[in-house]
């Protein structure tokens, strides 16, 4: 970036290397390879009993992370109210509640990611879950630790490129080998931590993906065009460990290389006259704009070439001075930038640079609180260039301070309180139009109750008011966006992005006010979360449809009063120390209020079960859910109808050691799958049958 780091972040980030902190705080216990519950809460370790955790996370583990998906989306994707918006196979953003980015936000190890993912569908995720020790996704109080406007939930991607510890026995690490039928895909990854000296750790990993256009059943053609998928991944790192905690850094390097199904050029020459579409040549008549004469060769492969550079400094200290019992620190510098490409030319290029820096302190406990604070900032520059430079380049900065504490009345009696406030200025750079700058700030707070029955079963009561300032793009955008086929303008004047004035409108607050229901029991042989939450968001930001030619849209963000309600329930039971069943569902509606019709692109209800059964060193799953047809659709939308998903895992460990040998088939049924959560919903199908064979090692 060419102008200089702020001086704070500067301050923060030479204080924290000048200090030598370090701490030896690890992450939680590895969890069992499915999915599951964690009890305690990674980023504040405020409480390790499920029943006095207002909204427990969800984790996978690196042992499931293995066993299949191809992104992070398509790893999530299962997850109580978590489904995949999925471009292909080299895009996947997870969807939380019905909400995706910006409202989800990914973290790797509790530091932002640096992409363009939030800005288009087609944008990939820079975090390969391959090289993660386990994912959480958090909900509730807790993520206001890095967001107000994460009202959907965030995801953090936990790995070990930077040790916390020292390895055992001076040595440690794990491989990976994978590969599957539906695509061909062949997948290696490796990672070693070698301990020098008596302090000094070394780490070095690094992941290779190369899979082919994947099989859906009843095509034309076996394969779907376009969505082959690559990706080559590399780090190496460095801390310093001792008794009291450890300080390290890290490079990463990443290249990605996949396909952009159902992209086409045939609306590229659609323009906006005010708020009518016009697809055609001006010498029409004003009745005919949507007349349109283009010519143009399909046979191009339209794919992304993605380039991603990252440094990182992490640290924890442990009992640092009175009244804290830890500091922890995470910033990262990230160089990304992407070329969209169509056959062999390149179109559209993107970039992301800039830094994000955060501390936290946990203070010890003061009565009944305990809990942790602190505060974060980012300072990025956005840029795109070529065909689909639709937003100018813009510098943001944004500054938070949060904090979130659990208050213990009694055994029966824990309350969770959550408050952050955010400082947010976009500024856009050598803009011909000469957009403003935005510069506002947002307060969020949160809090919940729990009252515990008993040890392992309690009711939780939660509420929340969050609020979100717009994205870049929101505000900014004017131009072709050829992933979602549509022009879109900005939350601007007309005069500024696009849209007619009759469209332009002031700005307001995105504030929502989410209230959630959860009755949890975390252990003995019956154990179940059954939870309800309704959201109400007050000044919504959404793409608005002016005018529509065939499937292309005129879109201007504007506002809107949504309501989201949902429920999300796993009822599971230990019949013997072999043999467990489970029961799940969730199904989430969202809706403009007063009558406004659906919310688009919302995943349908979705209910199944599955058995797990033990016999010797083999662990074995099998797992049959049904997603119902979504009727419930915007008015551009298309219902997208029900499919039964049949997947079995069957892994094998082979006795005294820590080598694993796993099958795994999803879609075993061959059913055709349409994504209803995807922008690509109506026009790119899901992959069939697939059957992955893979070995994993751990030493």
């Amino acid at each position: 970036m060419s102008r200089s780091r702020s001086t704070l972040s500067s301050a923060i980030a030479l204080g924290l290397l000048a200090s030598g902190m370090a701490a030896t705080t690890a992450h939680a216990e590895a969890a069992p390879p499915s999915a599951s519950t964690l009890d305690t809460i990674h980023v504040t370790g405020m409480a390790e009993d499920a029943s006095k955790v207002a909204s427990p996370i969800s984790v996978i583990s690196a042992e499931r992370i293995q066993q299949g998906g191809g992104n992070l989306g398509e790893v999530l994707d299962g997850l109580p109210g978590v489904r995949v918006d999925s471009f292909g196979a080299g895009a996947g953003r997870p969807v939380i509640r019905g909400q995706a980015a910006p409202r989800v936000k990914v973290l790797s190890d509790s530091s932002a990611v640096l992409d363009a993912s939030d800005i288009s569908p087609d944008h990939a995720v820079t975090v390969d879950p391959l090289l993660g020790e386990r994912i959480e996704v958090l909900r509730g109080p807790a993520t206001l630790l890095y967001g107000g406007g994460a009202i959907g939930g965030v995801v953090n991607v936990l790995d070990n490129k930077i040790p916390e510890r020292l390895p055992e026995n001076g040595l440690e690490g794990r491989l990976l080998i994978r590969g599957n039928t539906v695509a061909d895909e062949r997948v290696g990854a490796a990672s070693i931590s070698g301990q020098v000296g008596q302090h000094l750790v070394l780490h070095a990993e690094g992941s290779y993906k190369d899979a082919d256009n994947y099989r859906a059943p009843d095509l034309d053609e076996s394969r779907v065009d376009a969505t082959f998928s690559r990706s080559k991944n590399g780090s190496v790192g460095a801390s310093w460990v001792t008794d009291n905690g450890y300080v390290g850094v890290a490079y990463s390097y990443r290249e990605d290389d996949y396909g952009l199904p159902g992209h086409n050029h045939e609306y590229e020459g659609c323009h906006p006259h005010g708020s009518a579409l016009h697809c055609g040549s001006h010498e029409h008549g004003a009745g005919e704009d949507h007349d349109h004469d283009h010519e143009h060769d399909h046979e191009h492969v339209a794919a992304i070439n993605l380039t991603s550079k990252r440094y990182d400094l992490r640290g924890e200290y442990r009992d640092p001075f009175a009244g804290i019992s830890r500091v922890r620190f995470r910033a990262n510098y990230t160089d990304y930038s992407h070329d969209e490409i169509d056959g062999e030319e390149v179109t559209t290029t993107f970039a992301n640079k800039g830094y994000d820096s955060r501390v936290e302190l946990e203070h010890v406990p003061l009565g009944a609180f305990s809990g942790v604070f602190g505060i974060q900032h980012s300072d990025t520059e956005f840029s795109a260039t070529g065909v689909e430079a639709f937003l100018p380049t813009v510098d943001t900065r944004s500054t938070g301070v949060f904090l979130v504490e659990h208050v213990e009345v009694n055994d029966q009696w824990h309350f969770e309180l959550g408050a952050r406030h955010e400082w947010l200025k976009h500024q856009p750079r050598s803009d011909v139009r000469n957009r403003p700058a935005f510069d506002d700030t947002a307060s969020s707070f949160s809090g919940a109750a729990i009252l515990s029955f008993t040890p392992d079963t309690s009711l939780t009561f939660s509420l929340s008011r969050s609020q979100r300032l717009p994205h870049a793009q929101e505000l900014y955008a004017r131009g072709i966006h050829m992933a979602t086929n549509t022009y879109e303008c900005g939350m601007l004047p007309s005069a500024l992005t696009c849209g007619g004035t009759a469209n332009d409108a002031g700005y307001d607050k995105e504030t929502s006010k989410n209230a959630e229901l959860t009755l949890r029991k975390s252990e003995g042989p019956l154990t179940y979360s059954l939870g309800v939450f309704a959201n109400n968001v007050d000044n919504y930001i959404y793409a608005r449809t002016l005018d529509q030619y065939e499937a292309f849209r005129l879109i201007k963000y504007t506002q809107a009063d949504v309501e989201f309600r949902g429920v999300e329930a796993e009822l599971g039971y230990q019949f013997t120390d072999a043999v467990s069943a489970t029961l799940f569902g969730d199904r989430t509606r969202a809706r403009f209020a007063d009558g406004g019709g659906n919310v688009p692109r919302i995943p349908a209800a979705r209910f199944g079960g599955r058995v797990n059964w033990a016999l010797g060193a083999f662990d074995t799953e099998l797992e049959l859910y049904r997603v119902n047809r979504q009727r419930d659709i915007a008015d551009y939308e298309v219902e997208s109808p029900s499919y039964d998903m049949v997947n079995l895992t069957v892994a094998y460990t082979v006795p005294n050691t820590n080598a694993q040998v796993f099958l795994r088939g999803t879609n075993l049924a061959n059913e055709q799958v349409w994504n209803h959560a995807s922008f690509l919903a109506s026009t790119v199908p899901q992959p069939g049958r697939n059957v992955s064979l893979g070995f994993s090692y751990r030493f």
